[in-house]
């Protein structure tokens, strides 16, 4: 079961998303502000982020920024969630380390495409990168590969 990490200062927003993640089988880990998230990471190891970008504490972009300095995390893929929906908004989202992009309020079929999108992806690298080192592949990756 893949483990995701709600990072959202709203708590209606937090529960949205964690009711539609759970729905989905999706096992749901959560932080109320940039710092919270990044205490988070380190404890649960989630899957994936869903980032909102306007958050107390430190920002979205800032978060984001410290995972892809640290190289254990460097390759968690991370969403951006936000209001921000003006035009050029998710271009300069997704060119300032983030994997994927989804503006208030979420669309649950947007939401799914992302994640599926994101964490094949990730266990395809997964992957990749135990051929490559000659390891054996961790549990998820395992799981994709049998079915």
């Amino acid at each position: 079961m893949n483990k995701i990490l709600i990072a959202e200062d709203n708590a209606v927003n937090r529960e949205l998303l964690r009711e539609l993640l759970e729905m989905r089988g999706y096992a749901v880990v959560e932080a109320c502000d940039g710092e919270e998230a990044l205490r988070m990471i380190d404890e649960t190891q989630p899957d994936l982020v869903l980032l909102d970008i306007g958050m107390p504490v430190l920002d979205g972009f800032a978060v984001a920024r410290k995972i892809r300095e640290n190289p254990r995390l460097s390759s968690l893929p991370v969403v951006a969630v936000t209001a921000y929906a003006m035009q050029g908004d998710r271009e300069k989202i997704l060119n300032s380390q983030f994997d994927g992009y989804l503006s208030k309020p979420v669309n649950s079929r947007f939401l799914t495409e992302e994640l599926d999108r994101l964490l094949v992806k990730q266990v395809n690298q997964d992957l990749s990168q135990n051929q490559a080192s000659g390891t054996q592949p961790r549990g998820k990756a395992q799981a994709a590969r049998e079915g």
